[in-house]
């Protein structure tokens, strides 16, 4: 009888615990409401000016920087805070071809307001491998600080949502440069599984223009 009473006593507590565990977990669903949240008052700080996507298009794909313009393409928020298509040596990346690109970039979570990682004060930019494949866009790193934070060549697909409107210089002056405001489900490894958005200043432009010029003398000569 007194072991039964214990047992009971026992099997009560653990229920309890269980309880009180279950009772303090965030669910996904609070760390989504959390997010949205964080980038809505991001925004308001930050003083952006979000316009429709129909006005981005309207407007020749530009966002005005001095309005602090942004658009919302797919969850994410977009800068174009330079993009260098009036350049002589102006090129994108056509359809079918498969391009070296470098990156300067800094990474911010927004929710706690914690510099991830940059490499805007090292000597090498990162460097990924850019493919476009009828307009649609993937990538990885060949080298770098995110290859190298992230233990992973996974570029976030937040990264290459500007690539439909860029173009790329050889011209330092020039780079392309956009900000961006990225959602966990379009982030990093980490921001996906802890679900944080992030923050991101990023400055583009190719590994060498070589094929660029050949590309554009053949042009010349049609």
């Amino acid at each position: 009888m007194m072991n039964c009473k214990f047992r009971n006593i026992f099997l009560y507590t653990l229920l309890s615990l269980l309880f009180i565990a279950c009772d303090d977990t965030v669910t996904y669903s609070e760390m989504k409401e959390k997010e949205i949240e964080t980038i809505k008052n991001f925004i308001k700080e930050q003083g952006i000016n979000v316009i429709s996507y129909q006005e981005f298009i309207a407007n020749d794909t530009v966002t005005n920087v001095e309005r602090n313009e942004y658009v919302e393409i797919d969850g994410v928020y977009m800068q174009i805070v330079n993009n260098p298509k009036d350049e002589s040596d102006a090129r994108r990346i056509k359809d079918g071809e498969t391009r070296n690109m470098y990156v300067v970039y800094s990474e911010k979570n927004i929710q706690s307001g914690e510099m991830l990682s940059y490499n805007t004060y090292y000597p090498d930019p990162d460097e990924m491998r850019v493919s476009n494949n009828s307009g649609s866009y993937s990538a990885a790193f060949v080298s770098g600080v995110m290859l190298n934070l992230y233990s992973s060549s996974y570029v976030p697909t937040g990264w290459l949502v500007p690539f439909s409107y860029l173009w790329f210089t050889r011209h330092s002056s020039q780079h392309a440069r956009v900000n961006l405001i990225v959602p966990h489900t379009k982030g990093t490894s980490n921001a996906t599984t802890y679900v944080y958005p992030c923050f991101y200043e990023i400055r583009i432009y190719p590994e060498n223009l070589y094929d660029y010029e050949e590309e554009s003398i053949s042009e010349s000569e049609n």
